[in-house]
This record gives C-alpha cells, sequence and structure tokens, in this order.
C-alpha cells in the first residue's frame, strides 16, 4: 500500500462505574462501530460531559477480581457475556491487547454454553480482529473471520459486520483485496449510503490501481458525506494513480 500502514485507533465509549466496575449494560454494536481508515482508525471520544479522563481507568487489581469472579463462575452464562463485553469496551478504548486476549477467553466460555449470542459472535469478532490487527497475525484475523461470519448467519444484512469481515480479507498479508472488495459490495447492497463501506472499498479499489470503479465510490462517499476526513487523501491518491496508469 505504497509503504502506508494503518494506525489504530478504537472507538471510545461512555464508560460508567458502580464500586470501581463498569457498566455492563448499555452495549450496542454502534458504539463499538469501528471506522478503520488508510492511516488509522478514527477515535472519537463519547464522554459524558465533563467526565474526566482519569474516570475511565481502572485498576489492575479491579481487572484481576473481576476476571477471577468469571473463573469462578463459569457456569453463568450472563456474567460471563456481561463482564467480557464491559471490559472489551475499557480494553479497546485503553488499546491492550493482553487484556484483549484474557476477555476473549472469558466471551469464549460464553460461546460454548450459547453458540447462538449474537453479541458474543460479534464480540469475538472484534476481539480477535483487533489482536490480530495489533499484532499483525493472519491466525486471528481467520479467528475474527470465523465469529463474523457465524454472525452473519442470523442477520446477513449486518453492514458493519460484513465489512468488518472484509477489513479481514483486506488487512491480512498479502491483502486478499478480491475478496475484501465482495464483501463490501454484500455491504453496499444492503446499504448504498454506508460510509464507512464506501470509505474502505475505495481503498482497496485504489490499493489494485483501479482508478475507474475506485473514483466511482469515492465521489458515492463525497455525496453521503463531502466532509469526510479522509477524502482529500483518498483524491490525491486517486490522482497518483491515475497518474501512473498514464506513465
Amino acid at each position: 500500500m505504497n509503504g502506508k500502514v494503518f494506525g489504530l485507533s478504537i472507538v471510545a465509549v461512555i464508560v460508567s462505574f458502580i464500586g470501581g466496575f463498569l457498566l455492563a449494560n448499555a452495549l450496542n454494536r454502534s458504539e463499538l462501530n469501528l471506522l478503520r481508515g488508510e492511516n488509522e482508525r478514527l477515535k472519537t471520544t463519547q464522554n459524558e460531559p465533563n467526565q474526566n479522563q482519569t474516570e475511565l481507568t481502572l485498576t489492575d487489581e479491579e481487572i484481576r477480581e473481576k476476571i477471577a469472579e468469571a473463573d469462578r463462575n463459569t457456569d453463568n452464562f450472563a456474567f460471563q457475556k456481561n463482564l467480557g463485553l464491559a471490559l472489551y469496551r475499557y480494553a479497546a478504548m485503553k488499546q491492550d491487547a493482553d487484556l484483549l486476549a484474557e476477555i476473549g477467553r472469558i466471551l469464549s466460555r460464553a460461546y460454548e454454553i450459547n453458540k447462538q449470542d449474537y453479541d458474543v459472535l460479534v464480540a469475538l469478532g472484534n476481539i480477535y480482529f483487533d489482536i490480530g490487527y495489533f499484532k499483525k497475525d493472519n491466525i486471528q484475523f481467520q479467528k475474527a473471520r470465523n465469529f463474523y461470519s457465524l454472525a452473519l448467519q442470523q442477520k446477513p444484512n449486518d453492514v458493519d459486520v460484513r465489512t468488518d469481515l472484509g477489513l479481514t480479507y483486506f488487512l491480512t498479508n498479502p491483502p486478499e483485496n478480491e475478496r475484501a472488495i465482495s464483501e463490501f459490495q454484500k455491504s453496499l447492497q444492503t446499504n448504498s449510503k454506508h460510509e464507512k463501506t464506501l470509505q474502505v472499498i475505495t481503498q482497496a479499489l485504489l490499493s489494485q490501481n483501479n482508478a475507474v470503479e475506485a473514483e466511482k465510490y469515492l465521489l458515492k462517499l463525497k455525496e453521503v458525506n463531502s466532509e469526510n476526513q479522509y477524502l482529500a487523501e483518498l483524491e490525491s491518491r486517486l490522482s497518483q494513480v491515475k497518474g501512473n496508469s498514464q506513465k
């Protein structure tokens, strides 16, 4: 990708505490929606007004205590799920790959108890995606792909999950651009105005030096959000690809 690498920032979320512990409710996919750009994945702080960053910190002891409690209650699906989802949000915000692995272990227990829970499937996909990204590990991307695919069997029109599935192909080394683009196109069949998908499919097509198709999606992206922060970069990249093709 011309020496460019993806940076990683995961969407920060509103985090509340009870006795030093994250609230496990109010969890939804939209709050965790990842906008992965060519140079970085956006980090959007959604903290409550006047909320101090120090309020978003858990001590290692608090985290260990909750994980130990989960290990003592392995048959309690609700506890495994709620703790795993809440800690995922925290670990994602902190970009803590080691904690993500621990959370994967907790949510894997929830999955073994109920393999049909949609939130658990998507969360496991997200965890393995993030670990794969941090560690540049294709095996983790494959694990993410497996869980996203299971989730899509239940909700094939979930555009966010479908696009993240495509990104597991786009970010693998070497990239599987054709498969990524295929998934992005499926997302756009469901929602032709999905901004993140328009952005990443443009990136994928440009990585193939396909200026004609990339320009079509870039124009659509501009229609959807003329203030998308990546427009200038994508336009510059498009001009570069066009220039190279004319040499």
